[in-house]
């Protein structure tokens, strides 16, 4: 019987005497497409960084074809055939395409004078494979989210990866990109390439996986062939409970209109944009990448100056040209970048999350420690979220409990209006659940909520009325409680027709 490509073997880890990872194994077989399935902090991004030279195991062993390796440091991980594409992408905006491509692995001549032509056509060459056309000379900062993404696993190509991590990497992609790197995935397997596949999209992990390994709370809770599993079994596995899939709001009594858009057009982005939120209703905006709603949005929040129309928040007109301006007219935005937009990686946890409420944690100048303690133990404890030392920096959480902070930030300015851009995104089941009920639970407080999201499911779990969107327009305005899935991906796409008015005449 042949080893399997990767073994890892009781793997022990603790950070400041707090257990991460018990005991925990796993193996990838040649030309496998191995599914790591946990909530957010069950131990997945550690497993993953220990394979990745990033930290050492407290102990155990990593075996790569039977063979014991020290993985010492990310050059000797991938020496050994891997590379790991993260969450928050690690390109360097600034650096062209190519450059970011060969970064530390540059080509050079006899006289060591770097050979950017091959280096640009071996650039292109990948990414032709990948389907994708970009100037190599291009400079990343100028790219879409997307297309970072893909720079990332044409790089892991390039240098003739053996088994490439990849975690939640269709967050950013559209829906053809999502399929065109599963056709690639598999064309890859065939020839031998492994992957470890960290998704919480678990109708993603049922189509492309072959196997998978389920972490919680930093031990292995079960392995095996997906095709022998429901996607229930392993939500079960992943949260030790079972998930309802049903809506989880309900009709409120809502209260004055909030806010209310007219006519708002912002050229080339998004054009004649109308719709209203009330308090407690929760209204949701979606539709296909591109659609034009988060720029919608963070016109709204001041970030594009340029646009026509009117704006108004308790039926007062606002002018709103930067974000300070729409913090005092009331709106919070919870952007769907974390890494960018949203936290300051070297800050810490306690330090971001009172960052846009800095006044509520002062007094005279100076910050009182103990009145902002409080207020990271409030709402440690109202999140869930899993921190044990506020002064540790935010990079150093799951995705998912950053995305909490984020959440706690906003709650403590407590502002009337709340944006949600793809509020769970890269989050697990579990997570997803509680940020759900926070959410319902400002709703239910009288705010005035909108929720952006490319998933129907959680716009129609949690969405009271829901706003199509696209190239540009509003073309539907549904039901929440009456809408489907179908008829909101018809309308996403085109393929149904008829107006905002027209969808929103069939729905009353």
């Amino acid at each position: 019987m042949s080893k399997p490509f990767l073994h890892m073997k009781k793997i022990n880890k603790s950070f400041n005497g707090v257990s991460v990872l018990m005991n925990v194994s796993l193996e990838v077989e040649p030309g496998e497409i191995h599914a790591l399935l946990g909530e957010n902090g069950a131990g997945k991004s550690t497993l993953m960084n220990i394979l990745g030279g990033v930290f050492r195991p407290d102990e155990g062993t990593i075996l790569i074809h039977g063979k014991a390796v020290n993985l010492f440091n990310p050059k000797a991980s991938q020496d050994h055939g891997i590379r790991f594409i993260h969450q928050e992408l690690n390109v360097v905006p600034d650096l062209r395409v190519y450059e970011n491509m060969f970064l530390g692995l540059e080509l050079r001549n006899k006289l060591g004078i770097v050979k950017v032509e091959e280096m640009c056509r071996k650039t292109s060459d990948i990414l032709m494979k990948l389907g994708v056309d970009i100037d190599p000379k291009e400079y990343v900062r100028n790219l879409d989210t997307s297309y970072k993404q893909l720079i990332e696993i044409a790089k892991a190509l390039l240098h003739q990866s053996r088994l490439i991590i990849m975690d939640e990497p269709t967050t950013a992609l559209a829906e053809h990109e999502v399929e065109r790197l599963f056709s690639l995935m598999k064309s890859l397997k065939e020839s031998g390439v492994s992957f470890i596949y960290i998704s919480h999209k678990l109708n993603e992990i049922k189509q492309i996986c072959d196997s998978y390994t389920v972490l919680r709370d930093g031990e292995l809770v079960g392995t095996g062939q997906i095709q022998h599993e429901t996607l229930e079994n392993i939500t079960t596995m992943m949260v030790g409970k079972t998930i309802s899939e049903e809506r989880i709001v309900h009709d409120n009594n809502f209260g004055k209109v909030v806010l209310e858009v007219r006519d708002l057009t912002c050229k080339g982005l998004f054009h004649s944009i109308n719709f209203q939120v009330k308090r407690g209703e929760i209204v949701g905006f979606t539709g296909l990448s591109g659609d034009g709603r988060t720029e919608l949005f963070e016109t709204l929040f001041g970030y594009r100056k340029k646009y026509t129309g009117e704006i108004k928040v308790d039926a007062k007109n606002v002018q709103l040209n930067h974000p300070q301006m729409a913090v005092k007219s009331g709106i919070g935005l919870v952007p769907k970048n974390r890494k960018e937009n949203a936290i300051i990686k070297d800050l810490s946890v306690m330090h971001n999350m009172t960052l846009s409420s800095i006044g509520n944690v002062e007094a005279y100048g100076f910050i009182r420690e103990n009145r902002e303690k409080g207020k990271f133990l409030h709402y440690k404890d109202l999140l869930n979220i899993k921190v044990h030392n506020p002064n540790i920096t935010i990079d150093k959480l799951s995705g998912g409990n950053q995305q909490k902070v984020v959440i706690a930030k906003w709650l403590e300015v407590n502002t009337n209006i709340l944006i949600f851009d793809n509020p769970t995104q890269g989050i697990d089941v579990g997570a997803k659940l509680e940020i759900y009920h926070h959410i319902v639970s400002l709703a239910r407080q009288g705010k005035g909520i909108i929720i952006l999201s490319s998933e129907a499911p959680e716009i129609l779990k949690i969405c009271h009325h829901i706003y199509v969107m696209f190239q540009g327009e509003i073309v539907a305005n549904l039901n929440g409680h009456q809408a489907t899935e179908d008829e909101i991906m018809g309308y996403a796409t085109g393929s149904i027709k008829g107006g905002e008015k027209d969808a929103y005449q069939t729905k009353t």
